[in-house]
């Protein structure tokens, strides 16, 4: 099982790794990484590789079996032989706006308080449906609330709940279709705001800014009917 660097601090853009398998596809697993893998909606993180004079670019990080996080070469060489240590770097600057983006959908669900049905993150922007039949009568209230929450620059922090208080307090999930996998001894929960500053809390797995206030300016996007009832509405970050 590949240990979750980048659960531990979003935040670390390299980390020091040893190579502990390779897949038949040629794909690379090292005991732990920064690399987020394909999940959530969120993509998977792209960075490269180094070691003994060696550069590998990574294009993509996906889950694997076992727990296992598989990271995916962006043309083919020669791969970094089982047992090596090397420097793993994620691509920055995509990662930070994807924390950005799933942390401003988080806030969207807050703005727009009905069932999310699906969702998608980006380097620019994001996007979720909802389920409701009616498009929303005001945007500008929607946007205005985001920026609110934005403007508020409240912390966001991560905690834990074990599957029979998350059976007691169903309203903790939002998502409709992707919930939580049952039978896991606990569930990470993502929080925004804390005591009575409180916005949001649900279960995520994804990587997230640590304030609100680094989301930066958000504006909505198209809002497009999906079905007789889904609205999908886009978030995009304005810089």
């Amino acid at each position: 099982m590949t240990e979750m660097l980048f659960r531990e601090d979003a935040y670390l853009r390299e980390a020091q790794a040893k190579v502990v398998a390779h897949t038949l596809e040629g794909g690379i697993v090292l005991d732990g990484t920064v690399f987020y893998p394909k999940g959530g909606g969120q993509p998977g993180d792209s960075g490269e590789l180094r070691w003994d004079n060696q550069t590998m670019p990574i294009a993509t990080s996906i889950k694997g079996d076992g727990g296992e996080i598989v990271l995916i070469p962006a043309e083919p060489q020669a791969l970094p032989p089982v047992g090596a240590i090397l420097i793993q770097e994620v691509d920055w600057e995509c990662r930070y706006k994807h924390m950005r983006v799933h942390t401003a959908l988080h806030l969207l669900s807050v703005a727009v308080p009905f069932g999310v049905t699906g969702g998608s993150i980006g380097a620019a922007k994001g996007r979720l449906d909802f389920d409701m039949p009616d498009a929303p009568e005001n945007r500008e209230i929607i946007e205005q609330a985001l920026q609110t929450f934005v403007e508020m620059d409240t912390v966001v922090t991560e905690g834990w709940i074990d599957q029979s208080t998350l059976d007691a307090h169903p309203e903790l999930i939002k998502t409709l279709t992707a919930k939580p996998p049952r039978g896991a001894v606990r569930t990470r929960l993502v929080r925004i705001g804390a005591g009575d500053d409180q916005i949001d809390v649900q279960p995520c797995g994804g990587t997230h800014v640590g304030r609100t206030g680094e989301i930066g300016a958000v504006r909505l996007g198209k809002i497009e009917k999906k079905g007789q009832r889904n609205r999908r509405i886009y978030l995009h970050l304005d810089d």
